[in-house]
């Protein structure tokens, strides 16, 4: 029996580079990327978030906000989204307790969205871990075209995405 051996064709090549370029691991996404978190001075769960995405692998810079509802009004976050604090990162908006695993699909998918958020401070989430139980929640991508399901969680544990 004789093996056939395919010669590498441009076209393969070129398949090949762009197969290695797409497979770029999850933590290579986030290594590098900076993100500016807008949070109240006082908000210990906002710290946690900022410290959850710094161990994830971004450049986290925070900027205190006294009123960080003027902040949201200004990057345009549906108030119906609301979190606990609002960040920037990649040209998208982050709002909220969102896990770093949502961040990275965001920056790896590049979506047509303005960015995905948490509404509220669901236990469990990023930051709002406190020993009880975790909670479900959804991570919501929105934009002009709407609101949509992205991922969900509990704790930071994927449980679908969309």
């Amino acid at each position: 029996m004789t093996k056939r051996i395919h010669p590498l064709t441009r076209r393969s090549l070129v398949k090949l580079l762009a197969i290695a370029v797409l497979a770029k691991p999850a933590a290579a996404i986030a290594e590098g990327a900076a993100i500016t978190v807008h949070k109240d001075p006082n908000c210990g769960c906002c710290t946690g978030w900022a410290r959850h995405m710094r161990d994830a692998g971004f450049t986290v810079r925070v900027e205190d906000a006294a009123d960080i509802a003027s902040v949201r009004i200004r990057l345009g976050i549906p108030a119906e989204l609301a979190g606990c604090h609002t960040a920037e990162v990649g040209g998208y908006l982050v709002e909220g307790h969102v896990p770093a695993a949502a961040v990275r699909r965001l920056l790896s998918e590049r979506p047509d969205a303005k960015g995905i958020a948490v509404p509220g401070m669901p236990v469990g989430s990023p930051g709002m871990e406190s020993g009880r139980a975790s909670q479900p929640y959804t991570v919501v991508l929105f934009g002009a075209n709407g609101q949509t399901p992205f991922m969900r969680f509990v704790g930071q544990q994927i449980i679908g995405g969309s």
